[in-house]
């Protein structure tokens, strides 16, 4: 009896665990924007989340040079989607507080979108 009691709590236990994973995403639906200093003013992101996952992110607005935000965009933010936020992804070589900038400005629009 004590056996099956056990062993009934342990599978609910991991059902659970199971659901939870199978949540959707890690953010809340919408449109968030974020702003963080680059090497030339203020940058700033919108990234937006479907289905609790980031599908897009956007520089909106920034004083960069076009060469420098224009390798940002393209090499930074898919990896920023591929990998669901900034961690783990790294400055572009020669555009390094350009670099920075869109990632913090990323982490403080989804500040706003983590469940």
């Amino acid at each position: 009896m004590k056996k099956r009691l056990v062993s009934l709590i342990a599978t609910a236990i991991l059902t659970a665990g199971v659901l939870v994973g199978c949540g959707g995403g890690k953010y809340t639906d919408g449109t968030y924007t974020g702003e963080a200093q680059g090497t030339s003013g203020t940058i700033k992101v919108e990234v937006n989340v479907e289905k609790g996952k980031i599908s897009t992110v956007e520089v909106v607005e920034h004083k960069e040079t076009k060469t420098l935000i224009d390798g940002v965009k393209d090499n930074m933010i898919p990896e920023i989607i591929e990998k669901q936020g900034t961690e783990g992804v790294e400055a572009v070589s020669g555009a390094t507080n350009s670099s920075k900038g869109v990632l913090e400005a990323v982490n403080k629009a989804l500040e706003g979108a983590t469940k």
